[in-house]
């Protein structure tokens, strides 16, 4: 069983151990592995069946030649390694140069080409380490934001006491985000997993439900019934002024000016007074 899953891994091109294992005679092959680590390729089931093979990047530069299971040429050798017993080639400190696509051919002993195989070799820096953070809303949610340091496109999950997150515990957010907000009275295991091709690493903590907090909403009422009242002041006073106004104009028509119609009548017998002056009389009119 454990050589059935090694070879799995091997033909995957997935991390074990310390190596990353590709298997260059599958064509198409897809090789991860992180920043100064190591990757063996392995060229050949049967070295000793082929009698020359080599392994170029891009078709083009030779990297490694190797005839009747010697190495006639190395180009990287001051940091790989060429290992005969299973004609695997062995790639020291990777960096992202290393990353490019990889040409194996086969030749038959009169230099006649037998096959090509091509493969894929990613280098990725991994995650080195994930933070998690969480906080209380107004209404009793609570926002979780989880943050990954290092690492090549990253790739986040979550989890609840050992399940995925479902929609009904989710305000918003997904599983794939990085940034969740989740629902009243929701508590829990929470885990959040940041991983790329070369890495995997989590972050967990154990959150308890939120009380809902009403003193933003008390000052949102106070706030605005001390509005209303502003305005309610504002208007008492407009109106005031309004009535003052009306009743100083009323007061201006009230004062009129009164006219004396005055007229002399003539009366005969004219009478006079004790001092013997004439009396007139007059008839005083007023509108």
């Amino acid at each position: 069983m454990e050589a059935v899953v090694g070879l799995l891994l091997m033909m995957c091109g997935v991390s074990h151990g310390v190596e990353t294992y590709c298997n260059g005679r599958q064509n198409g092959t897809q090789c991860y592995e992180a920043l100064g680590r190591t990757v063996d390729i392995q060229l050949m089931n049967h070295s000793l069946e082929i009698p020359r093979y080599t392994l170029s990047r891009n078709s083009v530069n030779v990297l490694l030649d190797v005839k009747n299971n010697t190495v006639i040429r190395n180009v990287a050798e001051h940091r790989s390694l060429f290992i005969p017993t299973n004609a695997t080639f062995r790639i020291n400190n990777l960096n992202r140069n290393d990353s490019d696509n990889y040409t194996l051919q086969t030749f038959d002993s009169n230099g006649r080409s037998l096959g090509v195989w091509t493969l894929q070799l990613f280098i990725q820096a991994p995650v080195s380490s994930v933070l998690l953070v969480s906080e209380c809303l107004s209404q009793g949610e609570m926002r979780v934001s989880c943050s990954s340091e290092g690492g090549d496109s990253p790739q986040y999950s979550w989890t609840l006491d050992g399940r995925t997150l479902t929609d009904a515990e989710l305000l918003s957010g997904n599983n794939k985000t990085n940034n969740i907000t989740l629902k009243q009275h929701v508590s829990g295991h929470l885990v959040c997993s940041v991983r790329n091709n070369v890495s995997d690493v989590s972050k967990e903590q154990w959150i308890a439900t939120c009380e809902a907090d009403f003193l933003p909403l008390i000052g949102g009422v106070v706030s605005a019934l001390l509005i209303l009242l502003v305005v309610g002041v504002a208007l008492v006073c407009v109106q005031r002024k309004k009535q003052k106004n009306k009743s100083t104009k009323k007061e201006k028509e009230d004062q009129e000016v009164m006219y004396a119609d005055v007229r002399v009548m003539q009366q005969q017998g004219k009478p006079v007074d004790e001092g013997g002056e004439e009396v007139l009389y007059g008839q005083v009119k007023f509108s």
